[in-house]
């Protein structure tokens, strides 16, 4: 199914200017319900800027109104421009995601074995190198990496890697596994961010107050009496 060019952006508009369901969102901009959720949240990394997917030609507001009438329907995508994308080199990553993969590739390496260097290395965006480093744990960071959720991380879709576990699972004759603890990571992951940004917003009501203790220096002066 095609979707948005802008896909966070294109969910962030529709959250904001529609009454559309965020089953409807997500399956419109191929994102997991839990990434809509905490983009309608404002716990996303940062405050998106809206994309209109009508004015994109993306998306009719007929097919709104059915939506918003019927939260079962299904969002059908108009005939947009041709989408630009990347046919070569490794997966681009924000600069504030990079050391999370080491995190990501050890999760996807325990979790799931059947996964080949280079399957991991596409979705993650990394080198064959620093996977078999972390596989047989001779990477330089080793006693500081901690298996995480790759799609918690950030460092790629719940789609894209629900397909490539489906893809290595079949090539290996076995039955994909269903991992059930990964809605409740991300429900635990969202509520951290909430509480981190409600925690920012105390703090910063008390340094206007006044209220927040001066910082104590660096070094303190040997002759102050």
């Amino acid at each position: 199914m095609a979707q948005p060019l802008m896909p966070h952006a294109t969910a962030s508009w529709l959250v904001d200017n529609t009454a559309l369901s965020f089953s409807q969102i997500a399956e419109f901009c191929g994102l997991h319900i839990l990434e809509v959720q905490a983009i309608a949240d404002d716990t996303a990394g940062s405050k998106l800027t809206g994309r209109d997917p009508v004015r994109a030609h993306e998306l009719t507001m007929d097919e709104i109104e059915k939506g918003q009438a019927d939260p079962d329907y299904v969002l059908k995508m108009s005939k947009g421009p041709e989408q630009v994308r990347r046919t070569k080199g490794p997966r681009y990553t924000p600069v504030s995601k990079r050391q999370d993969k080491p995190d990501g590739i050890a999760w996807i390496i325990r979790n799931h074995p059947e996964i080949s260097d280079g399957a991991i290395g596409k979705l993650i965006g990394t080198t064959r190198t620093t996977i078999g480093a972390i596989r047989d744990r001779s990477h330089w960071n080793i006693g500081n990496i901690t298996p995480k959720d790759p799609v918690t991380l950030g460092l790629c879709s719940q789609r894209e890697l629900d397909a490539l576990v489906a893809k290595a699972a079949k090539a290996a004759g076995i039955e994909a596994p269903v991992d059930t603890t990964l809605d409740s990571d991300r429900e635990s992951l969202i509520e951290e961010l909430r509480a981190e940004r409600i925690e920012t917003a105390r703090l910063a009501e008390m340094a206007e107050r006044g209220e927040l203790p001066a910082p104590k220096p660096l070094f303190e002066d040997p002759f102050k009496r």
